[in-house]
């Protein structure tokens, strides 16, 4: 040290001292380090690697991390690309809808909380437009329970009454959360699947899809706990006819099997077709949940507000389930949608009631993406009810291989293939199918079309230069 001091005689000798006194430092802590790590291993205390097997996930979400939601709408926010992909309505909900919601914020005690259960004004609101089609007062604070979206009716019900051991008969195509929630609650999904009758010359409809009797009674067996039901039908648009309503319903009386009905495109059935209740069939009343939403009803998606309609003695579990996770819904939104339900209900008979202006609405956009899929030379499958269409992309024969993922379904990337090169999206319909029949279905892609006029214009012009391309 002294030698290079002097060498350097610039550089002052505190420097060189501080030097030294630092690299003394340093091994010092390097030996403290080594001691530290050494006792712990005598003392049977774990380090921060060894710890890490603690922090592997549960059981219970083993294998479901992958969702469709996720990875599909990031490919979608590019502000170029054309959005038909996620279930998002780009039309402008109600005026009076924003209305309430915009007053209700500056109303001091509606930015607190409110019932966990939900809130008293929506509840009674809730009670008095359903009570209207079940034909029996519903009582609102004991067979209503409102949860976070759809989604957490959904969950609360599953997580309610489903455990170990447990089958719980799911439809396929299906919403793609039914089986995960399921598998989560420790339950087995049981698929049985929708089959098309076959079509000559005449356009592809969603009623002709159809469940086989004898197939679906072939499910339901001692450990059958319940089924879900989705009508009018994501990603199908099947809207189920009462006779096979009727078919479910008497499976489930004789198999003492519990009924989860997703309704939350009730309001959107189109001409010639109508919803029914299976929850309103002789015996179905006291085994059914019945599942509702705003965001469906009033084009509002990013409220997140849902509800769970059925008799005390199941509503109760799902009341357990909510107040010990989300425990409740916000305020302000709640009382916006009771406000706002108390005008629908006051004009349903009317045309201006949103729940019968929107379906004619949507109705017009659905046949517009039925005469250009067809000019386009697909094959869709024109929906009865909600506002999705499915459409065969197959005749397209998209060169696909440039794709990385060899492993992916075709539909997956093809609508990756698609975003990219076409600046469209959709979204694949294998995502909702079990593994058995998802190459049933892997040459399907679902489109939204609850979309502005601009919207499906500008879909409109990359499908047909598209399709003049590839004639």
């Amino acid at each position: 040290m002294q030698k290079i001091a002097r060498k350097l005689p610039l550089l002052p000798r505190f420097f060189f001292t501080s030097m030294f006194l630092a690299q003394r430092s340093l091994c010092n802590l390097g030996s403290k380090v080594l001691r530290t790590v050494s006792a712990s291993k005598i003392l049977g205390l774990s380090t921060s690697t060894e710890m890490s097997s603690k922090f592997k996930n549960a059981k219970r979400i083993e294998g479901l991390d992958s969702n469709v939601w996720v990875e599909f709408t990031q490919l979608a926010a590019d502000p170029t690309v054309v959005n038909l992909g996620q279930g998002l309505p780009d039309i402008s909900p109600p005026e009076y809808v924003k209305e309430k919601l915009s007053k209700i914020a500056a109303v001091d005690s509606m930015n607190q909380y409110t019932r966990g259960f939900g809130h008293l004004s929506l509840v009674k609101a809730l009670s008095c437009l359903y009570g209207k089609f079940y034909q029996k007062q519903i009582n609102p604070t004991e067979e209503i329970v409102v949860t976070v979206g759809a989604y957490g009716s959904l969950f609360n019900a599953i997580q309610g009454f489903i455990e170990e051991g447990d089958e719980v008969i799911v439809m396929v195509p299906f919403y793609d959360c039914y089986g995960p929630m399921v598998s989560m609650a420790g339950g087995t999904p049981v698929f049985v699947p929708l089959r098309s009758k076959p079509v000559d010359g005449k356009r592809w409809c969603s009623s002709d899809w159809t469940l086989d009797p004898q197939e679906l009674a072939s499910k339901f067996n001692s450990k059958t706990k319940a089924i879900i039901l989705n009508t009018p039908h994501n990603p199908l648009g099947k809207v189920f006819t009462r006779e096979e309503l009727q078919v479910i319903a008497d499976l489930c009386i004789k198999h003492d099997t519990l009924c989860i009905s997703d309704e939350v495109y009730e309001w959107i059935v189109y001409t010639g077709k109508k919803h029914f209740k299976i929850a309103t069939f002789p015996g179905m009343w006291e085994r059914t949940i019945t599942i509702g939403s705003a965001g469906k009803t009033f084009s509002v998606t990013g409220w997140k507000l849902g509800w769970s309609i059925g008799p005390k003695h199941l509503i109760k579990h799902l009341q357990t389930v909510n107040q010990n996770s989300i425990f409740a819904c916000a305020t302000p939104l709640q009382e916006a949608l009771a406000q706002a339900l108390w005008v629908d209900i006051k004009r349903m008979d009317e045309p201006e009631c949103y729940f019968n202006s929107l379906p004619k609405e949507l109705e017009g956009k659905r046949d517009r993406m039925v005469r250009l899929l067809d000019s386009a030379g697909l094959r869709p499958i024109v929906p009865d009810g909600g506002y999705f269409i499915i459409a065969d992309v197959s005749l397209l024969d998209a060169d696909l291989s440039d794709m990385k993922d060899s492993s992916e379904p075709y539909d997956y990337k093809f609508v990756k293939w698609m975003t990219k090169n076409k600046k469209l999206s959709a979204i694949p319909v294998s995502a909702f199918c079990n593994a058995e029949v998802k190459s049933q279905f892997e040459k399907f892609v679902r489109f939204c079309f609850i979309k502005k006029d601009t919207t499906l214009d500008a879909a409109e012009e990359i499908i047909k230069a598209w399709s003049s391309q590839k004639s």
